[in-house]
């Protein structure tokens, strides 16, 4: 099953939090494109964000964040 453009979209916020820490969070603005703004409300009806415009991730969301920086990592390698 390929990925959707909302995946993508979703990914995209997801790979943005830092992973070292749980303290930092994101905040995705209303003047944001409105793709990745509809990704985040989609993050946050999934439970894996706090706030609707971002927030800090949940714990599924953290894992989920680092399977995404995984797999860009491998994809992009240094």
């Amino acid at each position: 099953m390929p990925y959707t453009q909302d995946v993508v979209d979703e990914i995209n916020i997801l790979v943005r939090y830092n992973l070292s820490t749980t303290q930092e969070g994101i905040k995705v603005h209303k003047t944001a494109a409105p793709e990745l703004i509809a990704a985040t409300k989609r993050l946050y009806d999934k439970g894996l964000v706090t706030q609707e415009d971002g927030g800090y991730l949940t714990n599924l969301g953290h894992e989920a964040a680092e399977q995404a920086q995984m797999l860009l990592n491998l994809l992009n390698p240094a």
